[in-house]
Parts: C-alpha cells; sequence; structure tokens
C-alpha cells in the first residue's frame, strides 16, 4: 500500500519540509525532478504547486496533499479537510488576502469599486466577496507581481499578505479582509474511506501537529531543594504544569518543563536567583498533546 501524497512546490515548500523534517521525515528533493524521495516507504511524494493541489487531491491523482484553504475555495473542491495546520512562508500564523489600494487613491472601501478593475490570483473567491457587497467590478487574473499593478494597469488588487510588508513597500494601503487562510491537510473522500489510507494520514497528523507545537518551544529541566521549589515553580511558565520527579537525596527533586524559547534568557537568570541548580535547556522535535 501506498499514500500518494503531494507537497506545495513554490512558497509553502521550504515551510512544509522543515515541517516534515521536525516531525522525522527526511525528504530530498531533487531540483530536476517533482517527486522528493521520502524515508518511508509507505508514501509516494509529489511536488505541486499549492493552486492546484486540491483539484488533484479531488481526482484522486493524489490520496492527499498540503494546500490553503483559500486554493481549496478558488477551485471549490470537494475534498475532506482533515487537519489545520497554522504555518505560513515566514511565521507560524495564517494569512490574509486583502483588497488593497494605491495609498493616493480615492478609494476607502470595496463599495467605492464599482465598474473599476480588480487584479488578483483569486478571481472566483474576489468575484464572490464583490458580489457579497453589490459590487460590480472586472477581476482580471494577475499571473504575479501584483503589487505593481495599481494605478496603471488596475484600480485595485486582491493580494496574499503575512505581515503588510511588500504591500507597504509597494506604496499600497489596506482596504479590507477577503480572507482568512491557513495550510490544510486534505485528503480525497475515497483515500479517507479507505481504512489503511485513512489511519496514515492521521499519524502524518499527529507527528506533524507535534512538530507545530513544538516550534519555538524549548524544554527546561533543573534541580532543587524541595524547601525551595515554590520559589522556582513561582518561576515557571508551563505548558500544563512541570513534572516534578524524586532524586536520590531526599532534599532535592528534579523539575522539567515547557517553556516559549523568548522566554529562557530572562528565566534562566530568575530560576538562578530562586536557587536552582542544574540547569538545562534542550531543543523540541514534537509536542503531542
Amino acid at each position: 500500500m501506498k499514500l500518494k501524497l503531494g507537497l506545495p512546490k513554490g512558497s509553502l515548500q521550504e515551510a512544509s519540509l522543515q515541517l516534515f523534517r521536525r516531525a522525522g521525515f527526511e525528504i530530498n528533493v531533487n531540483p530536476r525532478s517533482y517527486f522528493p524521495r521520502i524515508d518511508d516507504e509507505e508514501i509516494e511524494c509529489m511536488l505541486i504547486r499549492a493552486q492546484e493541489m486540491a483539484r488533484y487531491v479531488e481526482d484522486g491523482i493524489l490520496d492527499a496533499g498540503l494546500t490553503g484553504k483559500d486554493w481549496i475555495l478558488e477551485n471549490d473542491a470537494d475534498v475532506v479537510e482533515a487537519a489545520d495546520f497554522i504555518y505560513a512562508k515566514q511565521t507560524l500564523g495564517k494569512v490574509r488576502w486583502v483588497l488593497a489600494a494605491p495609498e493616493d487613491s480615492p478609494y476607502k472601501s470595496v463599495k467605492d469599486l464599482e465598474g473599476k478593475i480588480v487584479a488578483t490570483e483569486l478571481v472566483r473567491v474576489t468575484e464572490r466577496y464583490l458580489a457579497s457587497h453589490g459590487v460590480k467590478a472586472r477581476v482580471e487574473f494577475s499571473w504575479g507581481a501584483t503589487e505593481v499593478k495599481p494605478p496603471v494597469l488596475a484600480d485595485a488588487i486582491v493580494e496574499v499578505t503575512e505581515t503588510g510588508s511588500s504591500l507597504r513597500a509597494n506604496g499600497l494601503r489596506i482596504m479590507e479582509t477577503v480572507l482568512e487562510s491557513n495550510t490544510k491537510f486534505i485528503a480525497n473522500h475515497a483515500a479517507w474511506n479507505d481504512a489503511w489510507k485513512r489511519e496514515k494520514i492521521n499519524t502524518l497528523i499527529l507527528l506533524l501537529n507535534g512538530a507545530l507545537e513544538a516550534a519555538g518551544k524549548v524544554g527546561l529541566m533543573l534541580n532543587v531543594r524541595r524547601d525551595d521549589l515554590a520559589g522556582v515553580l513561582a518561576v515557571l511558565p508551563a505548558l500544563k504544569q512541570p513534572t516534578i520527579s524524586n532524586l536520590s537525596d531526599a532534599e532535592w527533586v528534579a523539575v522539567n518543563t515547557i517553556l516559549d524559547e523568548k522566554t529562557v534568557r530572562v528565566i534562566i537568570p530568575r530560576l538562578k536567583a530562586a536557587k536552582a541548580q542544574g540547569i538545562v535547556e534542550y531543543p523540541l522535535n514534537k509536542i503531542v498533546l
């Protein structure tokens, strides 16, 4: 049995490959091939652009794949949305498709675009958005570099953004959010109804979610006298509650916890001041909740 898995080529590619590696899978991509090698003999991988992924999964060419909610909606794809993964190209967050126009334009909202031209890659979603506001505008497909089209080639655009920095750099002002999107693990109905494939998909989801949960977090181990334990625990923020273990010396305990990596540099001096000893910070690959 093989699970035919689509991996997103393009902007999500590197972030997705890194996620699989943290989940325990080694994937090797040959720049001349669209068929990466994965160290799991039960999986066959194929690189497909996220824009097309849902269509190929729906048609059964692929059993499952990773793509964005935006492209599922754009393709009107009838697929099983098996899991939500909150990561994007640059950040561990969602992306937004926004309606934007030049800073010095008179347009302030979607209502101002009656009879105008809107350029975007997300044509169907944009058309539905305009219709939902009672606006009739011409939506033109953009092959890329959408930010440079206003005001000469279009009056406004609908473009995807994580931080808004690229839009600002091109002199554009965000007017409204058209759609919020995130990465999804999708499957076609036949694969989802196949017991073996469904179990394989759920195993992948479990491991990938564990890798996402661990992103930006580290483990911390330390020893402390029982008499000083309350002071140490007061310093520690924890994923749930720290694990406290007895040591061979009855007067001492070991404390193990998980915390955000960015807080470590602040917390370690406080732990030392609270009389913690033998403090060890270690990286995490997965946290399975």
